[in-house]
C-alpha cells in the first residue's frame, strides 16, 4: 500500500525525526538539513492543501504495533521507544510491543504467515528479496528516501535496494565476520595453519561454523569459486552464478576436511556456547562475550590465509553484509505513518550512535557520521571486520533453501562421508551435485 493519505503530512514529521533524533540534543549535520528542509517547504508554502492535511491529522489514534528486535537489543528498544513516543505526543496513542525475534529468523516468520508477523521487524539483508516477494514489506515512505540515502554508507542502501526500489532502512554495516582470539594461545593469526597448531598445542579449541552457507563461503570465495544470484524487481530468483564445481571449489573443500580433522576444531560460531576457547571466527554481535572470555588477552584479527592443497596462499573471504529495518504493509494509512515515523527514528543517526554505545550491543553503524566518530574509528572488533570486507563478497540475495544446502555440505565433511583421502573426483562429485541444486533454485 502506498502512502496517500500522509504525504504531506509526514514530510515535516519524518524531517524532525530523521535529523533531530525525536527530541534529542544532538542534530544531524547542515550538509543533510536543506534537503530535508526543502521536502518540508513546498506542503507549507506551495501546497495548502497538504498543509491542511497536516494540521488536521494531529491524533493518530490508537492501536498496536509489534517490533521484532535481536533479543539483546529489546530492552534498548523498549527504553528509546519510551523516549520518542514521549518526545511526540502525536504517537502516544499505539502500544508498541517489542519482542525478541532475531535477523536470522524474522524474514522466515514474516513469510510464513504475514498478518500474524510483526509491524516493524529487523532481518538481514539476504532475506530482502524473499520479503518483497511475499509481499512483507511496504517501500520507505517517499518522503523519508533521501535522507536514508544521504545518510548511510552505499553499500547498506544497496542492500535495501530491490529493483530499483527502497524497501527498508539501513542498520548496520557489520554483518560479516573475522576472528576473535586469545593472544596469549595465537601466536600469528595471520595463518590458519598456525591458529590451528597453536590451539593443538595449548589444548585450546578453534571455532568455525562450517555447516553453515554462511560461514562456508570463506573457503570458497577465497580460493576465487563464485555464487551468486540474478533477481528480477519482483525479487524472483532468475539465475544462478556458480563454480564450485571446479579446482577452485575442490581446494576450498579440501581445506575445509582439513580443519576438520584437526583435534581443535570445533563447529561453531557463538562465543557463549564455546569451551576451552583459543579462537572464534564469529561477528561483532558476540563482541561483549568474547571481550569477556579473553579478558586481558582479548584480540581480533580479519581472517586468515591459508596453504591450499595445490601449495598457493588464499585469503578467507566470505559475506559481508548488513541488518536492515522493515515495515509490513498497513491497511490503516495512519498506522503507516506511525510505523514508518517509528522505523525511521529507530534507524536514524541518535539511535544507531546509542546502539553502537551500549556494551551489550556494539553494532556497527551504517549512519555515515557516526561512522566518522573517534568511538566507532577505535574499536578493535570494527577495525577487524572493516580488514575483513575489503576481502569479502557483498551478501546479494539467495533463495531460503541454499542455506539449508550449505548446512547438508557442512554436515556430510563434520560426519566424515568426505575425508581428507577422499580423492579429487569424489570431491567433484560432491560439488556438482551441490552447483547443480544451487542452479535449479532459480528455474
Amino acid at each position: 500500500m502506498k502512502k496517500k493519505l500522509v504525504a504531506g503530512l509526514m514530510s515535516a514529521t519524518m524531517a524532525m525525526t530523521l535529523l533531530a533524533g525525536c527530541g534529542s540534543t544532538a542534530e544531524a549535520p547542515a550538509a543533510d538539513a536543506p534537503a530535508a528542509e526543502e521536502s518540508a517547504a513546498p506542503a507549507a508554502e506551495e501546497t495548502p492543501a497538504a498543509e491542511e492535511t497536516a494540521e488536521e491529522i494531529t491524533d493518530y489514534g490508537t492501536g498496536d504495533i509489534k517490533v521484532w528486535v535481536a533479543e539483546n537489543t529489546v530492552e534498548f528498544t523498549q527504553n528509546k521507544i519510551k523516549e520518542w513516543q514521549d518526545a511526540n505526543p502525536q504517537f502516544a496513542g499505539y502500544t508498541v510491543t517489542v519482542e525478541p525475534v532475531g535477523e536470522g529468523d524474522a524474514a522466515g516468520n514474516m513469510i510464513t504467515d504475514v498478518e500474524a508477523g510483526a509491524d516493524i521487524y529487523a532481518f538481514a539483508q539476504d532475506q530482502i528479496a524473499r520479503l518483497v516477494t511475499a509481499g512483507a514489506l511496504e517501500e520507505v515512505a517517499p518522503e523519508n528516501q533521501d535522507a536514508v540515502k544521504s545518510q548511510n554508507d552505499e553499500g547498506s542502501v544497496e542492500a535495501a535496494t530491490v529493483g530499483g526500489v527502497l524497501y527498508a532502512y539501513p542498520l548496520t554495516s557489520d554483518n560479516g565476520y573475522f576472528l576473535y582470539y586469545d593472544k596469549s594461545v595465537v601466536t600469528d593469526p595471520t595463518s590458519l595453519e598456525k591458529i590451528v597448531a597453536d590451539c593443538e598445542a595449548a589444548g585450546k579449541n578453534f571455532y568455525f561454523e562450517i555447516n553453515s552457507a554462511w560461514y562456508q563461503t570463506a573457503f570458497f570465495f577465497g580460493t576465487g569459486a563464485e555464487l551468486t544470484y540474478d533477481t528480477d524487481a519482483d525479487g524472483n530468483f532468475t539465475n544462478c552464478n556458480v563454480t564450485y564445481a571446479s579446482p577452485e571449489g575442490v581446494v576450498a573443500l579440501k581445506e575445509m576436511i582439513e580443519l576438520s580433522e584437526s583435534k581443535a576444531f570445533q563447529n561453531g560460531s557463538s562465543v557463549d556456547k564455546a569451551t576451552d576457547l583459543g579462537a572464534i571466527v564469529d561477528g561483532t554481535w558476540d563482541k561483549a562475550a568474547a571481550k569477556a572470555a579473553f579478558g586481558d588477552n582479548y584480540a581480533c584479527a580479519k581472517l586468515p590465509e591459508f596453504e591450499g592443497a595445490d601449495g598457493k596462499t588464499y585469503q578467507l573471504s566470505g559475506f559481508g553484509g548488513y541488518k536492515l529495518l522493515g515495515v509490513k504493509p498497513q491497511e490503516d494509512e495512519l498506522k503507516l505513518a506511525v510505523c514508518d515515523a517509528l522505523a525511521a527514528y529507530l534507524s536514524g543517526e541518535e539511535v544507531q550512535k546509542a546502539r553502537f554505545e551500549d556494551e551489550n550491543i556494539g553494532w556497527g553503524p551504517s549512519n555515515k557520521n557516526v561512522q566518522a566518530s573517534d568511538a566507532v574509528k577505535s574499536d578493535e572488533a570494527l577495525t577487524a571486520l572493516a580488514e575483513q570486507l575489503q576481502y569479502s563478497i557483498p551478501q546479494g540475495q539467495y533463495p531460503g533453501d541454499y542455506w539449508s544446502l550449505g548446512t547438508s555440505l557442512g554436515d556430510s565433511i563434520i560426519a566424515k562421508e568426505v575425508t581428507s583421502s577422499s580423492s579429487d573426483d569424489e570431491l567433484m562429485k560432491v560439488l556438482q551435485d551441490f552447483q547443480d541444486t544451487c542452479i535449479s533454485y532459480a528455474k
